[in-house]
């Protein structure tokens, strides 16, 4: 890489004015540019047409020197005051003697009402486009939050009604306040400090943003694109609470809720105590009923349980039912008792069949029957011979006998 200049080295070091020349000659190739901000502090010295601007960017804690002719200012902007927003065509200057960067103008243009809100409604735009403006992202508030960060102007209106309004709804609401400028130029970043310190307090549960009400210009602040983005990037819920009711600066549209008027805000960041223990109150009565009405309802099925016969009479089924087992068992006795007459009487018939078909009946009619000592019966007089000894068997008892002789046919002997 070649330069025009020789490098500077330690051995052959700048001197501090070609420093200077050469920052002036880089600061003026930039050359003529338009500048837009906000008058910080205007300078009028007697006996000279010098007048001094610090021009301040209203989202950063940035701020320029601007040098002017008073027939500029005259001419440009009439009646030029703190705080007024300005577009000034100005070339940048660096001022060997001091040090210092300035900008030094031939136009400076005062914004108007008009033209301020058309910028602000092509930031809004801008934001609703990038979904800053999303209610899908929008956060809902936490019923009881243990406390609250509340950023507000010193000693306002606004920070009275806020902490007011909420004791009195919830007397024992915690509250950190930081007290912050909430116009003018350092209005912006005092109050995106503000939003850094409570987003980090890890007890800080929502954060309420409040402001009383004020013209168009005074609440510019709460319509700047840094807090817009400041408040979007916020882990906490935020309430915004700025103006009037008619009053909608854009960091309404980009806060998690959007209250009225600081009274509003109090009443939406914490419930009513009154009206706490008013709904417990009709709560309790609507579970007393419930339960009274559950009550009667099981009272009147017991009761109607109570009223049935089985349970009325409770012996009712047990005398049924032994009544039944008693005319069970009286019928299976008189049955059994009747199987047992007639197998008595077949038992009868049959045991007079068996005496009828029995020998000893015949022995009883005086008949024997003789056996050879093996036992075998005499059927014939065949089958014994004199001198055998038989046995003959009578009704009651037998006897032995000796066969004298035998008689062939059907005489008798």
């Amino acid at each position: 890489m070649t330069t025009d200049a020789p490098s500077s080295t330690s051995d052959s070091p700048w001197p501090v004015r070609v420093v200077s020349q050469k920052i002036g000659a880089w600061i003026g190739k930039l050359g003529w540019i338009w500048v837009d901000g906000q008058v910080a502090q205007i300078t009028r010295r007697p006996g000279t047409n010098t007048v001094f601007l610090t021009l301040r960017d209203p989202s950063a804690d940035l701020s320029l020197t601007v040098t002017t002719n008073r027939d500029v200012v005259d001419l440009g902007a009439p009646g030029l005051s703190d705080g007024a927003r300005i577009v000034v065509h100005a070339r940048p200057e660096f001022y060997a003697a001091r040090g210092s960067l300035s900008l030094r103008a031939d136009e400076i243009r005062q914004v108007g009402l008009g033209e301020l809100l058309a910028r602000l409604e092509q930031l809004k735009k801008l934001l609703a486009a990038e979904g800053l403006f999303d209610r899908a992202r929008k956060r809902r508030l936490p019923f009881l939050p243990s406390k609250v960060g509340l950023i507000t102007g010193r000693a306002s209106a606004a920070e009275r009604d806020v902490l007011t309004n909420a004791r009195r709804r919830w007397p024992t609401v915690d509250f950190r306040v930081i007290n912050v400028a909430v116009q003018g130029t350092s209005a912006v970043p005092q109050i995106i400090d503000a939003l850094a310190v409570l987003d980090r307090d890890e007890t800080v549960e929502v954060i309420v943003l409040a402001r009383g009400g004020g013209s168009t210009e005074d609440l510019l602040p709460f319509s700047d694109e840094a807090l817009c983005r400041a408040v979007f990037a916020c882990r906490t819920p935020v309430v915004s609470a700025v103006g009037h009711e008619t009053d909608v600066p854009l960091v309404d549209f980009v806060a998690d809720v959007r209250a009225s008027t600081p009274t509003d805000a109090a009443k939406r960041v914490v419930p009513d105590l009154a009206d706490e223990f008013r709904l417990i109150g009709q709560a309790k009565q609507r579970l007393d009923r419930a339960m009274s009405g559950l009550l009667d309802r099981e009272q009147h099925r017991l009761d109607a349980i109570r009223s049935r016969p089985v349970f009325a009479r409770p012996l009712t089924m047990v005398e049924h039912r032994a009544s039944d087992v008693t005319q069970l068992r009286d019928r299976a006795t008189r049955n059994l008792n009747h199987r047992l007459d007639r197998a008595s009487t077949e038992l009868e018939h049959t045991l007079a069949r068996l005496r009828t078909l029995s020998p000893l009946a015949t022995l009883e009619r005086g008949y024997a029957i003789v056996q050879r000592p093996d036992g075998a019966v005499v059927r014939a007089a065949a089958d014994v011979t004199p001198g055998d000894e038989v046995r003959v068997r009578v009704a009651s008892s037998s006897f032995t006998a000796t066969v004298s002789g035998t008689v062939s046919g059907n005489s008798e002997g």
